[in-house]
């Protein structure tokens, strides 16, 4: 008997590894990981109804990883973004942010 692919094994380790790469983009990657959460759990279903019939568990294994990832990642950058808007103005940002640029051009004359 010849084993069939798992239909969406690919999709979800793509999602899986965007989900990661897009953890930065206000939501995408929190978008991403949820929606390879859902397919792969599809198809962790359809593999155990029939395992003998199918291949390709790895990928959605370890797309279902990543995607874990790619939401812990998206969540604390949307909650630290969150708490920047909410306990500082932009001004204060920006003067942090010269704060920094300076005291890194400081530390490049040191060296």
């Amino acid at each position: 008997m010849e084993k069939h692919k798992l239909p969406n094994a690919n999709a979800v380790l793509a999602l899986g590894i965007l989900s990661i790469l897009t953890c930065c983009c206000w939501g995408i990657g929190l978008i991403l990981g949820i929606v390879a959460l859902i397919v792969a759990k599809k198809d962790i279903v359809l593999y155990s109804e029939n395992p003998e019939h199918f291949q390709g568990y790895s990928n959605i294994n370890t797309g279902r990883i990543l995607a874990i990832i790619g939401i812990v990642l998206s969540s604390l950058y949307l909650i630290f973004m969150i708490y920047l808007e909410i306990n500082f103005t932009d001004e204060e940002l920006k003067g942090i942010q010269e704060n920094l640029l300076e005291k890194m051009k400081h530390q490049q004359e040191q060296e």
